[in-house]
């Protein structure tokens, strides 16, 4: 381990210089996150931009403008990709809980590779069939979108255009799910969450300059943008005391005979994160609430909306009461679901014994995976705790100061949680090219002796 951090003390641009294939990566990334951001300005077949600005402006601080601000501005624009990664998202939390529920699939999920194929396929279809429900609402809502102020956004309603925009979306949100997985394979980092922090990156400079606008105006004090700036550090200096935090178990390994070799014990750690599901939890939790609101807030600008439709839509607002209690109960659900799908305390502990592996003071087998799962639980309190936090203070301040927040907590957590993840991948293919070298310069000693 001292030598792995010496190593990555001495990471320099000149060692990147010589990293071709990260250079590479790096690059295709870049190129992919540039192709998001264009194809975000193509706007559905059949919209009046125009009228489309001027009916968006009336929603400013709702549920449209937070999901706006997820997609990039591109719902705002209503381009091909205005529905983002939001129904791929939504459909891997459908299928994650049905391999929970279902035994065919949760029997695909233990085949490895070939059932991790068949389960994405799955997901893939569930994308295309949520996506076509959720355009036909949009196309729907986009044709009465306005009748009572006497503004149309759809140039040509009827069957065509909603045939036309359903297709269209599916095409878009399929393509950004294929962007996705070719810049996890081919560049750096996750691909869907670097679309998602594009987005909310693309939309900072915007909202950055309403605030001082503002300021400028009057219409919020100094001390509030201040309040603002101060909260922003100090929840980034949080997040990222949060996410390296871990509770280091101690691993005992007995002594080994190996032919007439004797290997003396040795002693590792095994690292349970505080928070294990990373940004995943606000993501699934923002993603089941906004779809859906999004669909009723198209819906209630209709004049016959009933009041019922009104009454929920105005309930489920962003910043209202019940739509932070449904955000908070949705991340605390997520923490735990999700810690428990990518971690297995059974697997783990099996794992441990089959090589010898025990923790000081519990017995291998069934103890050390009760053992693993009551800790994994107790420190899953803490990071659910710590995303409630981090999501709904700040929204919670503007509920209270009567202004809009779209660019929150949540939008810090992704973007710094998803920065760091990235930056560990790019020092991780440092490390391994530095290895690399080395093993290619003990070769060339070796051949001259």
């Amino acid at each position: 381990m001292a030598s792995q951090a010496q190593m990555a003390a001495q990471l320099s641009f000149a060692n990147f210089g010589k990293a071709t294939e990260l250079k590479k990566r790096l690059w295709f990334t870049l190129g992919a996150l540039i192709v998001f951001r264009l194809v975000s300005f193509v706007p559905l077949p059949g919209i009046d931009p125009t009228a489309l600005n001027t009916l968006f402006q009336g929603t400013k601080g709702g549920a449209l403008d937070f999901f706006n601000m997820f997609s990039g501005g591109a719902l705002e624009r209503m381009s091909l990709i205005a529905l983002g990664v939001t129904p791929y998202i939504t459909a891997s939390i459908i299928i994650q809980l049905m391999t929970s529920l279902v035994p065919s699939l949760a029997a695909l999920k233990k085949e490895g590779e070939s059932g991790r194929k068949k389960i994405n396929q799955y997901t893939r279809y569930g994308t295309v069939l949520l996506t076509a429900i959720q355009g036909y609402g949009i196309a729907v809502g986009l044709e009465s979108w306005g009748g009572g102020s006497g503004i149309q956004a759809v140039i040509d309603p009827g069957a065509f255009f909603r045939i036309t925009t359903v297709i269209t979306l599916i095409g878009g949100t399929m393509f950004l799910m294929w962007l996705g997985e070719q810049i996890t394979s081919r560049g750096i980092g996750n691909g869907i969450s670097l679309i998602i922090m594009a987005g909310i990156v693309a939309a900072l400079p915007r909202e950055i300059g309403t605030l001082f606008e503002q300021a400028r105006t009057g219409a919020i004090g100094t001390g509030f943008v201040l309040l603002v700036i101060i909260v922003a550090l100090a929840a980034i200096a949080f997040i990222c005391l949060m996410e390296r935090a871990q509770r280091r178990i101690l691993i005992q390994y007995p002594k080994r005979q190996v032919g007439t070799k004797q290997f003396q014990g040795d002693s590792s750690h095994l690292p349970l994160k505080i928070n294990t599901a990373g940004v995943i939890p606000p993501i699934f939790a923002s993603s089941l609430l906004l779809m859906p609101l999004t669909i009723a807030q198209f819906a209630t600008q209709q004049g016959n909306s009933p009041d019922w439709l009104l009454g929920v839509t105005g309930a489920l607002q962003h910043g209202a009461p019940l739509y932070m209690a449904l955000y908070g109960l949705g991340i605390i659900f997520f923490s735990f679901f999700y810690t428990a799908v990518v971690f297995n305390p059974e697997e783990t502990a099996e794992n441990l014994k089959k090589y010898g592996g025990f923790i000081p003071g519990i017995r291998p087998g069934v103890k050390t995976s009760e053992y693993l799962d009551y800790v994994l639980t107790r420190i899953t309190v803490i990071g659910a705790a710590y995303l409630t936090l981090i999501c709904l203070l700040p929204e919670f301040m503007a509920s209270r100061l009567g202004t809009s927040m779209a660019l929150g907590g949540t939008s810090l957590l992704i973007v710094v949680n998803v920065t760091m993840d990235t930056v560990a991948q790019i020092q991780s293919h440092l490390l391994a090219h530095q290895y690399e070298g080395l093993i290619k310069k003990s070769k060339l000693r070796g051949s001259r002796r």
